[in-house]
């Protein structure tokens, strides 16, 4: 067990025992990750606050069942997924591509000069088009391997399939990903 797995059992254990304010430090360190997975997985911003939000409210209604010897943001992500995957299905159209001014810039190529700014919103609007064309499922690894950087056992252990799932559902992804960027006209290396 490393040391944050020890920390986050730690404060699991404390609420367990009927402290909740021991719930918030989990909340303030893994809300910005499942931000930014709702994000990815939902593409709108709005509705990603609210599934990160119901997530965590899930989260610590079923702390008693949070195995104390695994990592806890596979497990919170888990709940997350299933979340999204609700959302998703609610509403029936599937993603929304909209205007996403976040994280993505970070993963995309710095380019000098004056229109940068434009040319890095206009790839993440492009990016996010892309992935709205692939299926949830290959979504949701290329948001969980790609931007988050979690690896393949976390990604097993949060979306509940083997690692070679995995590793074949990133695979496909990529390549859905690269197929639906070069139907819209875009060259994907």
């Amino acid at each position: 067990m490393n040391e944050q797995q020890a920390l986050d059992a730690e404060l699991v254990r404390k609420c367990l025992a009927g402290q909740p304010r021991f719930y918030e430090p989990l909340v303030r360190a893994y809300e910005p990750v499942a931000q930014r997975v709702a994000l990815g997985m939902l593409g709108d911003a709005d509705a990603a606050r609210d599934a990160v939000q119901q997530t965590f409210i899930k989260a610590y209604a079923a702390l008693d069942r949070f195995d104390l010897e695994r990592s806890f943001r596979p497990w919170l992500l888990q709940i997350l997924r299933n979340q999204c995957r609700d959302e998703l299905r609610r509403r029936k159209a599937g993603f929304q591509v909209r205007r996403i001014d976040t994280v993505l810039t970070q993963r995309l190529p710095a380019e000098g000069g004056p229109d940068r700014a434009r040319r890095r919103s206009e790839a993440r609007e492009i990016l996010w088009e892309g992935l709205g064309r692939i299926s949830v499922d290959h979504r949701e690894v290329l948001v969980l391997k790609e931007i988050q950087g979690l690896s393949y056992g976390e990604i097993a252990q949060a979306t509940g399939v083997p690692e070679g799932t995995v590793a074949s559902r990133l695979f496909h992804a990529r390549r859905a990903l690269k197929e639906a960027l070069e139907a819209m006209g875009v060259e994907y290396p």
